[in-house]
């Protein structure tokens, strides 16, 4: 299994804090049945600036250093960048990172709003040749409000991702109820963990498949297994046809 979001580097967010804390990380990830991990370290969200080439350095040291521990994880390199008007002029600088060097990159948002040049920035980043994807729309507090305005991006071509913790209800039942609501409307294409730590914020990946395949069927769980793998091979990924939210009680489950 792939996951294509974490913050399992030491020392560079708010993630694993030190080398002991990202392989405890990673020890529960290979129990969760997880082979690969994108790391995306945080970049531009007011607190982090984590460039491309450190983050490379950092994800090669990571990978040594779980080999000698026999712990059977690969980490691979990523970023989430938070939305900023300069984005693509820093990407042609060689400061922002893909997902595993595929065209494949990450938008975080502010969880209160939409900024209002988003819409912008996600045509912009495409016609690079660049798709951009998401990051937790589910917990957006203007998504949630106006979910027309996520399908709005989602049809002119942006991808999203769920957050684990998001289907297993631990940001509570509104976010829970919505993120399964944008599943119904074909309006993610991808759920990650979003892992920090072990704790507070692990990576719940057996737990959020055990919800969706109650809910939705093992053919959506594969679905989205099968959109992590494409993804780090740099593939086009499996798309339905995204439609607009029904604002009813979902599928009876809250």
């Amino acid at each position: 299994m792939i996951d294509i979001h974490s913050h399992i580097l030491p020392g560079i967010d708010d993630g694993a804090f030190t080398m002991e804390d990202a392989i405890n990380m990673a020890r529960v990830a290979v129990d969760e049945g997880i082979t690969k991990i994108i790391a995306t370290p945080h970049h531009q969200n007011r607190t982090f600036i984590n460039k491309k080439q450190d983050i490379l350095k950092r994800v090669t040291n990571l990978n040594h250093t779980l080999r000698n521990e026999d712990i059977f994880l690969e980490i691979l390199p990523g970023q989430e960048t938070r939305i900023y008007g300069e984005l693509l002029e820093d990407f042609e600088k060689g400061d922002i990172l893909t997902l595993n060097h595929t065209n494949y990159l990450f938008i975080e948002l502010p969880s209160a709003y939409v900024p209002r040049y988003t819409e912008q920035i996600l045509f912009d980043v495409q016609l690079k040749g660049l798709t951009p994807i998401i990051v937790h729309p589910e917990r957006n507090a203007e998504f949630i409000e106006y979910p027309e305005n996520l399908l709005t991006l989602v049809k002119k071509g942006t991808l999203t991702q769920v957050t684990t913790s998001s289907l297993t209800g631990h940001f509570g039942k509104k976010i829970q109820k919505f993120s399964m609501q944008l599943i119904e409307a074909n309006l993610t294409h991808f759920i990650a963990s979003d892992a920090h730590n072990i704790s507070t914020r692990s990576f719940r990946i057996r737990e959020s498949i055990a919800k969706l395949d109650k809910v939705f069927g093992s053919q959506v769980v594969l679905y989205f297994q099968e959109n992590a793998d494409l993804l780090i091979q740099n593939q086009a990924i499996y798309k339905q046809e995204p439609s607009q939210i029904r604002r009813k009680k979902f599928l009876g489950v809250f």
